[in-house]
This record gives C-alpha cells, sequence and structure tokens, in this order.
C-alpha cells in the first residue's frame, strides 16, 4: 500500500469517525453490561418531581439521586465506593428499566409498593438499618423521627435517625419522605423540601 492510500484510508476514517461516535458509543457499553465488565451503569429519567439519576449494579438499584444533587459528585461516589468502572446506560438495562417504569408507576399514582432487586450495600450500619426500616411506614402514612427511633430500641438515636433518613441511597423505593419532627415540620429531605411536600400530597390524596 502506498503512503498516498494509506493517507487517504485514514483521512476518510477520520471524517467517518465523528458520525460514528455515538454508535460506537452505544455498542461498547453495551459489550461491556454484557461482558460483567461494568461497576455501576447509570441513567436519567424524567419524573413530576423532577430528573433523578438511577444508579444500578448486577444487584440491582444502588441509588437514587435528585435533580437538586450535583450529578459529577454521585457519580464520583458511586465510583469510590462501589468500583470505578461507571458508565452511562445506552439503550435497555433490566435493572434500570425496572426501577424507571416503577418510579414513573409510583409517582403517577399507579403503584405504592416497590418490587425491585436492589443493591443495599451503601446502606451499612445503624444507618442502614434506620434505612431499610422505612418500608414500615406504609403509603400515605408518616412517622417521626423519634418514633422511628422507638421503633428500633434506640430512642436516644433521633438525631442518627435523621442522619441515616438524610444520607438515604434509596428514596422514593425506601420512603424517608414519610417521615417528620415531632412538632410536625418537615424536617430535611435530599430531594428538596419542595419535592418532600409534593410526595405527601400525592400520597395523601390517593
Amino acid at each position: 500500500m502506498t503512503d498516498r492510500t494509506m493517507t487517504d484510508r485514514a483521512t476518510s476514517m477520520l471524517r467517518a469517525a465523528p458520525a460514528d461516535t455515538a454508535g460506537l458509543r452505544e455498542r461498547l457499553a453495551r459489550d461491556a453490561e454484557r461482558e460483567g465488565l461494568v461497576d455501576v451503569l447509570f441513567r436519567a429519567v424524567d419524573s413530576p418531581i423532577g430528573a433523578l439519576v438511577l444508579a444500578a449494579t448486577g444487584r440491582g438499584l444502588v441509588y437514587v439521586a435528585f435533580e437538586v444533587e450535583d450529578e459529577r459528585a454521585v457519580l464520583d461516589m458511586l465510583a469510590s465506593t462501589i468500583g470505578p468502572r461507571v458508565l452511562r446506560a445506552q439503550g435497555r438495562s433490566r435493572a434500570l428499566d425496572a426501577a424507571a417504569d416503577q418510579i414513573d408507576e409510583y409517582l403517577t399514582g399507579r403503584r405504592r409498593e416497590f418490587d425491585l432487586p436492589l443493591d443495599t450495600r451503601l446502606a451499612t450500619g445503624f444507618r442502614g438499618e434506620v434505612q431499610r426500616h422505612l418500608t414500615e411506614v406504609a403509603y400515605g402514612r408518616t412517622a417521626t423521627y423519634k418514633q422511628l427511633a422507638a421503633g428500633l430500641e434506640r430512642p436516644g438515636a433521633v438525631r442518627a435517625v435523621g442522619t441515616a433518613c438524610a444520607t438515604n441511597p434509596l428514596p422514593l423505593v425506601w420512603p424517608c419522605h414519610r417521615i417528620l419532627r415531632s412538632d410536625g415540620g418537615l424536617g430535611g429531605y435530599r430531594g428538596g423540601l419542595e419535592a418532600k411536600r409534593r410526595l405527601l400530597a400525592m400520597e395523601s390524596a390517593g
């Protein structure tokens, strides 16, 4: 092959590259997921309470982030705690598709409980115990941080319960928005107080 032919071929490939980049990225992402080379797969989805970022591993849904959170910081946290191979989903993903569908059903009043495979490795220690216990507060009901602490036989751990709710990796699925202050105040919420108000109003109307 002459130098001129090689140059022409390289130029042709470079010209074609921009048009092929999206397809190549999608193929690489699918191959990486299929071969188990991805630690965390994530996707942004629209919702009535703002954009959400859903993240999943091979075990199931591992994290739900709200629009008010910094996406880069969330992805960096997932990379440091779960694994560095964090990839945006290209096309379909069983875990993310199921999570997106069920969250949409919940936020549009068509679902009251979730039935999803979960990766709970971010829910550890007493915080994890609190976070798992959140599902005991039924749809349309509320409890206080104090009541939750008492239910876990840790009446003096009200502040720790509040911290557990604030760091809940799976909000909506583990409904920390149903936990209020003893005086009836909203307390905090990682998704913002407006999102908490809307969720409580939606459930009380249903």
